[in-house]
């Protein structure tokens, strides 16, 4: 079976990136990465990518006029590179209802909350301000309406009491760097299949859903 040729786009340091790049070098690994894109050309997952021996690119939007100039060239880079799909991990752009309907179906991200709750940004600090007993992060397929999409996988942690945002952020992101491989392992191995606005997940050997940490006692 063919590796589902994967692009990954980035604006900073691109943990989640190295965690993919990580989980692909697995020789039996369904995904490989092709390309590791940015919109900033100081992102530090650049240098990452390119010691790892992925090729990189930069498309700064500010050398674009608008979004879906900017859009058109993300878009000429992923074919270029042959990518079948995209990961975003960290990418700080949103894209035009054109671009996301090119790759519908073929993106997906990976959230710091568990959506539906908390779309958007400061995730950790409002979950800790709403008072939530457990926070996580979510992978979901890409929309254009921002943080919404067909779920594929989320991961749970306790709040715990003292926490700060910086504290539960570091929880979270573990977990982000457990659950992303795996999804993108899932859509590589053929296991999603989206059905209207769910995605359905078969024959995973761990469910698509995982309470991860034990509640603190």
């Amino acid at each position: 079976m063919a590796r589902l040729r994967t692009a990954i786009l980035i604006s900073g340091r691109g943990s989640n990136m190295r965690a993919l790049i990580e989980a692909c070098r697995a020789p039996a690994a369904p995904a490989e990465i092709v390309l590791v894109l940015s919109n900033n050309p100081g992102a530090g997952g650049l240098s990452y990518a390119t010691t790892a021996g992925i090729p990189t690119a930069v498309v700064n939007h500010r050398a674009y006029p608008d979004r879906a100039a900017f859009d058109a060239e993300l878009d000429r880079h992923l074919r270029a590179a042959g990518a079948d799909f995209v990961c975003l991990a960290g990418f700080m752009r949103l894209f035009t209802p054109a671009f996301v309907e090119r790759w519908r179906d073929r993106i997906i991200n990976v959230h710091p909350a568990l959506l539906p709750a908390f779309p958007g940004l400061d995730t950790h600090a409002r979950a800790l301000a709403a008072g939530v007993r457990f926070h996580g992060c979510t992978v979901h397929f890409v929309r254009f309406e921002t943080d919404t999409g067909p779920i594929v996988a989320q991961a749970a942690v306790p709040v715990q009491p003292g926490d700060t945002p910086d504290s539960l952020a570091a929880r979270v992101l573990a977990q982000e760097h457990r659950i992303y491989p795996q999804a993108l392992a899932w859509v590589a191995e053929g296991r999603v299949r989206i059905e209207g606005d769910r995605a359905v997940v078969t024959g995973a050997a761990v469910p698509p859903a995982v309470l991860i940490s034990p509640i603190p006692i």
